[in-house]
């Protein structure tokens, strides 16, 4: 993984890099300057499709740029079942491709061989075929067909095979990592809901004969919470959503707490937009609700702040209720499943996957002293949109 993440920081700094030398392509003094420019150039544009895992519509979109790299006539990309692309002339080869990618599918190793076309006219004599392979498995090939191979285009091939390759693990890992959060945000509903769903209707049964138009209000309040709370789509929503799907646990809240709940909500208009995992927020205030103000006799108090600090946006929950002792949030961060807590070290895993190390959750805590839990989330992060 780290490794990965390493190529990543490459290819970040190898983007800026050809952002600047654009900017200043009238300066390019030598023709090596402008080769390496439309090179890099090119190899930027076939990344993209290729993070979305190797696929006919990948396959698409990078093919030609793949075969502009290695000046070759015709070009394709095979998996383990058959071709997902071809691009160039001489497509009538489309049909023995594969069959020419057997042995290096099996072997693992680039191979040469004679296309043995009976076409009048057609020059792609030969065949250069090089493994695609991810954690040593090969995965697929990248073809080149062409009049003769020679050993310079066998070399540039391989090296070519091998960038794509790297293209293909980092899409496997966007793969995985959206598998974990998937999973992790499942762990978290089965967190939150048998507790808040058995209080919620307890809360509207007391008003059904009582009050059956607040019972009906309730209800209908339960019906969009859970509606959100159990979408199947999206890794990520807005701030704006969240805070809403809040406001209707707060509001089925209140109705159990009764005056004993207060709620104070400042955010700054500016942070409303901000992109957030899914369900990042939600399980903070259910935390100040069941483990901060429901062993607290009287009157509490929670306050939900969103400011607007530039590049990023800061949000606090904060409740002044019993508080926690700090070595039992600790655990609780650390994904110890025998502190009672609502999804801490799961949101807490989320944010930090999501934008980094330094955007966990950040937790002020004692014993009678209430607990404030705040979280930094930048305004722009690549790959996080709803």
């Amino acid at each position: 993984m780290r490794s990965l993440l390493v190529v990543v920081a490459i290819i970040a700094v190898a983007a800026a890099v050809l952002w600047w030398m654009a900017g200043r392509r009238d300066d390019f003094g030598t023709p090596a300057d402008r080769a390496t420019f439309r090179t890099l150039h090119t190899a930027s544009l076939a990344a993209p499709p290729l993070r979305r895992g190797l696929t006919p519509a990948s396959a698409d979109k990078s093919l030609r740029y793949l075969r502009a790299l290695l000046g070759a006539p015709a070009a394709a990309l095979t998996d383990l079942d058959g071709v997902v692309g071809w691009d160039g002339g001489g497509e009538h080869h489309r049909a023995t491709a594969y069959d020419m990618a057997r042995p290096t599918i099996d072997a693992g190793n680039t191979s040469t061989g004679q296309t043995r076309c009976g076409q009048d006219g057609c020059s792609l004599a030969h065949a250069i075929t090089a493994p695609l392979t991810v954690d040593g498995r090969v995965v697929g090939t990248l073809q080149v067909f062409v009049p003769q191979p020679s050993a310079g285009l066998i070399r540039a091939t391989n090296e070519v095979a091998g960038w794509v390759s790297a293209q293909l693990a980092l899409a496997e890992v966007d793969e995985s990592r959206t598998r974990l959060m998937e999973a992790e945000v499942r762990a978290l509903r089965a967190q939150i809901s048998p507790h808040f769903i058995y209080n919620s209707l307890s809360a509207i049964a007391s008003f059904v004969r009582t009050d059956p138009e607040r019972a009906r209000e309730l209800l209908l309040e339960f019906a969009d919470f859970t509606r959100y709370s159990f979408r199947r789509h999206g890794d990520f929503t807005t701030l704006a959503e969240e805070l809403g799907s809040i406001e209707r646990y707060l509001g089925l809240e209140r109705a159990r707490f009764g005056d004993r709940l207060h709620v104070t909500l400042r955010v700054a208009p500016e942070a409303l937009p901000v992109t957030l995992p899914f369900l990042s927020l939600q399980p903070l205030v259910e935390n100040a609700v069941r483990h901060g103000l429901e062993g607290k006799p009287e009157t509490g108090h929670i306050t939900i702040v969103a400011e607007d600090v530039g590049a990023e946006v800061i949000i606090s929950v904060e409740d002044d209720g019993v508080g926690e002792d700090p070595e039992r949030v600790r655990r609780a961060l650390a994904g110890d499943e025998s502190v009672d807590s609502i999804g801490l070290g799961n949101v807490d895993e989320r944010l930090r996957s999501t934008f980094g190390d330094d955007y966990g959750l950040v937790i002020e805590t004692a014993v009678g002293a209430g607990t404030k839990v705040t979280v930094r989330v930048p305004k722009f992060s690549p790959g996080v949109h709803t």
